[in-house]
């Protein structure tokens, strides 16, 4: 059985699970909740399926990368 692109099956990662101790500040909490939340990198993917990026582009940007990290990583030795 095929599905077509609407019908496909959205896999969600794992929830967010923050334990809060008993008498623990909701300020604490939240700040664990926006650090894990952070970490998950949801927003940064959302952000980058707003618009489409060309192969060739995406290529570019990947070694422009590349040789910004070698040229730090060779400054430290």
């Amino acid at each position: 059985m095929r599905l077509s692109n609407c019908q496909k099956k959205v896999k969600y990662k794992d929830m967010i699970v923050i334990p809060v101790k008993e008498g623990e500040n909701i300020e604490r909490a939240l700040k664990k909740f926006k650090r894990k939340f952070e970490k998950t990198g949801v927003i940064k993917e959302l952000r980058s399926r707003q618009a489409y990026t060309k192969p060739s582009i995406q290529k570019r940007f990947e070694k422009q990368r590349a040789i910004y990290v070698q040229k730090i990583q060779q400054e430290e030795e």
